[in-house]
């Protein structure tokens, strides 16, 4: 067999049985053939080293094991937290990922899912908002692909979601502020604003009411953070709610570097609570988001529809607390 590509009839001619006989014990559907049958022809599918045809098995199957992950940003540690969920119950259930990086760029998801769609995953995971909703409806939803949307990215029709309280989480940094006494406050938040941070938002106003400077800069990014540390430094504002992490690691790099220290002369509450919070010095203070858990229950919940299509639509909203470390302290 050198050479060549072996094939399912070559294991049945050597296995002495029928073609169909080994393709159902190959596919686990063996509870009606002898134990001393299933060995053979496992041991002679060992011996010969057969594969089965990927696409060949798709044909039968009407199913590809395989999952498309949208994430605008795997940089950001939040995403590649959110991915290990995912990827964590897929291989259980011995589904692989097809992972995207959008890039926040409509134009490169758009073309990754019609890529996708080609190549006959069973189902889709949005967590970036840079997909037009219009996109959703022509490559997602008219082709009744499974799909599921996690909440920084709106759903408008008919799709499971999943999120975290994003307007507690953001009432919860407010009220972490104001006990400690700061009345010059500021939000920082990217430019290109997502739903979900201007829940985050929503729920900060709501304690503050529109006493608080909201601060834009370019990205979700440590970049961006540091870029604002200067405009934070020529103002009155003695606490600060990074609308991420990683905008909270960037301010204190940028505020060291103009000569001021956290705590003593900025208090900064972070969101999402990666790991490098803990490492941070002083330890970052921050609404704690389960990112991992969000990552294995969006899994979970498309796995589901993907076996039940036809099943009530399902939307998710896990909980956030606050993790108060280091990083504040009283006005």
């Amino acid at each position: 067999m050198t050479g060549k590509k072996v094939t399912i009839k070559d294991v049945a001619k050597a296995s002495g049985v029928s073609i169909a006989t080994v393709s159902q014990i190959l596919n686990g559907k063996d509870q009606n053939f002898s134990t001393k049958t299933v060995e053979k022809v496992l041991k002679i599918k060992e011996k010969l080293n057969y594969e089965p045809d990927y696409f060949a098995r798709r044909m039968v199957m009407k199913k590809s094991k395989t999952i498309g992950v949208m994430v605008p940003d795997i940089s950001n540690p939040f995403f590649s937290t959110l991915v290990r969920g995912i990827e964590d119950v897929l291989f259980q259930e011995s589904f692989i990922t097809m992972l995207c990086n959008a890039n926040e760029e409509n134009e490169r998801e758009s073309n990754a899912l019609e890529e996708l769609s080609r190549r006959g995953v069973d189902g889709f995971i949005i967590a970036s908002s840079a997909i037009s909703n219009e996109d959703i409806d022509r490559l997602l939803r008219n082709k009744k692909h499974p799909f599921i949307i996690l909440d920084q990215k709106s759903s408008e029709g008919d799709s499971d979601t999943i999120g975290t309280d994003d307007f507690l989480g953001g009432k919860l940094a407010a009220e972490h502020l104001k006990e400690l006494e700061h009345m010059n406050v500021a939000v920082v938040v990217p430019k290109n604003i997502t739903q979900n941070i201007q829940r985050r938002v929503d729920g900060f106003e709501s304690i503050y009411g529109t006493g608080f400077k909201l601060i834009e800069v370019e990205s979700l990014s440590k970049k961006s953070g540091r870029e604002a540390a200067k405009e934070i430094s020529e103002s009155n504002i003695s606490g600060i709610f990074a609308i991420n992490d990683e905008i909270a690691f960037g301010l204190y790099l940028g505020l060291k570097e103009l000569g001021k220290t956290v705590p003593d002369d900025y208090s900064i509450v972070g969101y999402d609570n990666v790991d490098m919070c803990e490492y941070m010095t002083p330890p970052l203070t921050t609404i704690a988001q389960p990112i991992y858990e969000l990552g294995r229950q969006t899994a979970e919940m498309l796995l589901d529809r993907i076996e039940h299509p036809e099943k009530e639509w399902e939307s998710k909203k896990l909980p956030v607390n606050i993790i108060n470390r280091f990083s504040t302290t009283h006005a």
